[in-house]
This record gives C-alpha cells, structure tokens and sequence, in this order.
C-alpha cells in the first residue's frame, strides 16, 4: 500500500501548535516503523496530489478550507476535535464561518475515514458530522517533548519539596476551552490561603497577543484579582526551555472545559511534573495518576493545588514516578502502527 501524507500543518502557522507537532511527530514515527507499506509526503497547499492508494491529511478546521471539496483516491483525515462545533455558543463562526463549514461538512461526508485522538473526540465527531462510527478510528497520541533521561528524572524525583521554585505552570493555548479564566481565580483563591512567595507562569504564544479578545479578558481579571505581580506570561518558549520549566514546576495545571486530546497533561508526567487535571473531555481519559479537578470549580482547582503545595516529599516522587510509568504507555511508535492499522482498516471497507 502506498500512503501519500500532507505535510503542510508542519510549514504553516500551525507548525509549533499541537497540529503542527502531531504531524511531525506522526511522519518521524511512521519512517520509524517497520511497515510493509510505503509512503510518500506532498504540501496540499504548493503541490499536486500524488498518485496513492490512500491520501492522509493530518489537519481540520470546520471554518477553514482544509480539504479538498472532492478527491477520486481513498482519503483520510485526522480530526483532532470539534470543540467550536460542540460548544458554538463559545466560539462564534460568523456568515463567512458557517459557509466554511457547510462546505467542510460536504467534503468531510465523502473521505474514507477519519481518524481521531480520543473517544471524546470520536463521540463529537459522529454527533455532530452523523460518520458512520465504524469509520472513525481512536488512535491516542504521546508525549510531544522528548522524554527526559531516566537518570535525569531520579534526581528530580529525589528533590525535596523545599528545593521546587514555586510556581504552577499552565501551557497551551487562551481560547475558551483552556478556562484561563477558571485557573486565574483558583489561583487567587490559593494565594489568599498561603504565606510562601507563589507564582503563576502561562506559557504559550497567544498570551502577549493584546489584540485577542480572550486575552483583553484575562488581563482584566488579573487586574481584577489583584495578581499583577504573581502571573507571568512567557509567550512562546523554545523546547529546551519549555522542558526545565516543567521540571522546576509545583505542577502543571491543566483546567480545560475540552480538549481534543491533551499534549500537556502526558509531557508533563514524561518530564517528571505532577498534574492537576480537569476530569473533562479527553483529558479524563489520559489524566492517569493525575489530580482530578471539576474544571467548573475554581474552588476544586484551588484545592488541588493547596494538596500539591503541601505534599510531602515522599508523596511527591510517587506522584512523579507514577507520571512517568502511566506517560510511557504512551509511545509514537504505537501512533504509528494504530494508524497503519487504520489505513489498512479503510482501504478494506473502501
């Protein structure tokens, strides 16, 4: 079988986004793999499809033009989630939006397959397009940073709590979603509690993007909340920097309404952070040893994170060691051969 796969998430804005990291994480590992198939790599948006048996087009956006309306090959999508469609009161696509989607929806209706990151997604994605549920195929994803050495983690996990700066840490994107918001008043609840210096650092591009309604907000409720001083946002920061950043973390807090899938949340565990987690959307599925939170509590985030404070050391390189084994089920070689097996899947059914 040979494979044609659309690399253009990689080269666009998209490229140091979940989307763009999942495609080239995804082609590494099907390099990687030992498979009887073979592939070949185009830009959809610079180059002509090639000839294959099926085309695999590693992105969808419902209000953009991702596809093509029409393809004569075998063709299959990655649909990573469908959040703005599940929640549309949240996320407003306009005239020129819901023309996009109609049209997106067409094209959607007559691939081969989809491919998707979690049950969630998969429940959202048959409820909301009506894809025969047959055809839509899980294929959980893995840790996005290179995994630290085991040694390396020995000696975190050794740190005593006293040794950890104290910050929590947050990593992603601002839409509403991410309940930014939520995470803001949990953590003014914390610090009202607590006498040790804390801070809060939210690291991810659209942060310093002042122009981005979702961010004029979160600065208002900073302001509001009287934590100017204690929240620090980092913008975009280079993986090597990302990753000590984990490291020196109280935790990573991961307070989403949805979320497709959840690079954060396995990153995290990988480097040896702990995590509070929303017990939400994908994210319960792959939270594993994680501190479960309602995401629509700022007083059950805020509780989570006093237990973190407060945990003892012997506590702490449990709750890491457990991160760590639960994260390393989680491998790209896996991603590799669950999606090879759901290019096979379709190609049959086709």
């Amino acid at each position: 079988m040979q494979i044609a796969f659309d690399t253009s998430p990689i080269h666009n804005a998209h490229g140091y986004r979940g989307v763009g990291v999942y495609a080239k994480k995804l082609i590494e590992a099907l390099k990687a793999y030992n498979s009887k198939h073979s592939f070949s790599f185009f830009d959809s948006t610079s180059e002509a499809v090639p000839n294959a048996d099926i085309l695999h087009y590693p992105f969808f956006d419902p209000f953009f033009l991702t596809l093509p309306l029409l393809s004569p090959k075998c063709t299959v999508v990655t649909v990573h989630d469908l959040i703005p469609l599940t929640y549309p009161e949240h996320f407003k696509r306009g005239f020129r939006g819901t023309i996009k989607w109609m049209m997106q929806k067409y094209s959607l209706e007559r691939k081969q397959g989809i491919i998707t990151d979690s049950i969630s997604s998969k429940n959202d994605i048959v409820h909301v397009t009506r894809f025969e549920e047959d055809r839509v195929f899980v294929v959980p994803l893995a840790p996005s940073l290179e995994v630290i050495k085991e040694g390396e983690d020995q000696k975190i996990s050794e740190r005593s709590q006293k040794d950890f700066v104290n910050y929590f840490l947050a990593v992603g994107d601002v839409n509403w979603n991410k309940n930014i918001p939520g995470l803001l008043k949990a953590f003014a609840q914390v610090k009202k509690t607590e006498s040790e210096p804390l801070k809060l650092i939210l690291v991810g591009k659209a942060y310093l993007q002042e122009e981005l309604p979702e961010v004029r907000e979160i600065y208002s409720i900073i302001h509001a909340l009287g934590i100017k001083n204690e929240v620090q946002m980092t913008g975009y920061i280079p993986d090597h920097v990302l990753i000590q950043t984990y490291k020196n973390a109280l935790a990573l807090i991961a307070p989403s309404y949805a979320e497709g899938f959840g690079f954060t949340v396995l990153d995290a565990m990988a480097i040896g952070c702990p995590v509070v987690c929303a017990n939400a959307s994908s994210l319960k599925e792959i939270a594993g040893p994680s501190l479960l939170v309602d995401p629509y509590s700022a007083d059950s985030i805020a509780q989570a994170m006093i237990r973190i404070i407060h945990m003892n050391s012997l506590d702490r390189r449990k709750q890491i060691k457990e991160g760590r084994t639960w994260s390393n089920q989680f491998t790209w070689r896996e991603v590799a051969k669950k999606t090879i097996d759901a290019y096979e899947k379709i190609l049959e059914q086709k």
